[in-house]
């Protein structure tokens, strides 16, 4: 209720009004309306609205001696995925790049990973998800980056004529909460995301679609596969099947999570080897 508060109190003071800082921000305006009136919201819309209105997003926690150990980052999890596909995106020869901003007139924001094939002339965008506390915020944001990324990002790298083709992709943590999100409310992530999960496998072979723009949504484990030197077959391969790292919506319906919850991901993200529990760092 404090944040909301500061958060109002120094929107007033800018004489913005509320669609304008929720367009800054890349959220809707009824998140801003829940903010200001108290209700709790993910840290990513706090972190939005503050640096929407020039205030710098700094985050304590009370108690230290009763602190949990997975509350020593913001999102460590989520700049596990990040990182985790920025790598392995960077392996296969793509541009790169984390948290990259974009504007177009009063739509703002910043795009988890962003990959390209200059060659093909293919770009691919994810956003990233550990929990899906508003979906209302989640799919405004990501259709407004849908809307708009693709064409910024073209203009700044230099390419005439734009792309052949766009991937834009949900990414979900595989977890029961992000899949008991999906299983609620499929119709909706099938509406804005209606495209198969095909197009995320074909980037992750190296084979980027070759043209049109193609909306999915997948889940996704930031922890890797044991190397592929020490794969065999029977029993091996069929963990190793069951090790995917990704699937799409039609298997998240049906699938077992990979963690419980946003926490036991933090816990079994630590005990990872460290270049899967890194910060998010930006490449290109």
């Amino acid at each position: 209720m404090t944040a909301g508060g500061l958060l109002r109190d120094e929107r007033i003071r800018r004489r913005m009004p509320m669609r304008e800082v929720a367009a800054r921000a890349g959220v809707s305006s009824a998140a801003v309306a829940d903010v200001e009136a108290g209700n709790p919201a993910s840290l990513e819309t706090y972190a939005r609205l503050a640096t929407a209105l020039g205030l710098r997003f700094d985050l304590s926690l009370a108690d230290p001696r009763r602190r949990a150990p997975v509350a020593r980052d913001v999102d460590a999890v989520h700049a596990s995925m990040g990182e985790a596909q920025a790598k392995h995106l960077r392996t296969l020869g793509f541009h790169v790049d984390l948290d990259a901003p974009y504007q177009h007139y009063q739509f703002a924001g910043r795009a988890d990973v962003v990959a390209w094939d200059l060659d093909r002339r293919s770009l691919l965008h994810l956003e990233n998800r550990t929990r899906f506390p508003n979906l209302q915020e989640t799919f405004g944001s990501y259709n407004s980056k849908r809307a708009y990324l693709g064409a910024e990002l073209a203009a700044r790298i230099g390419i005439g004529g734009g792309w052949r083709s766009e991937t834009h992709v949900i990414v979900g943590l595989w977890s029961g909460e992000v899949l008991h999100s999906i299983r609620m409310r499929t119709s909706s992530f099938a509406s804005v995301c209606p495209g198969p999960s095909d197009a995320f496998a074909a980037w992750w072979a190296g084979r980027p679609p070759g043209h049109g723009r193609i909306s999915t949504v997948v889940v996704f484990d930031p922890r890797s596969d044991e190397p592929a030197r020490h794969r065999g077959s029977g029993e091996q391969a069929r963990r190793r099947s069951r090790r995917r790292r990704f699937i799409g919506l039609s298997d998240a319906l049906r699938s077992d999570p990979r963690y419980r919850d946003y926490a036991d991901a933090a816990r079994a993200l630590q005990r990872a080897p460290r270049s899967f529990a890194a910060p998010a760092r930006r490449s290109s």
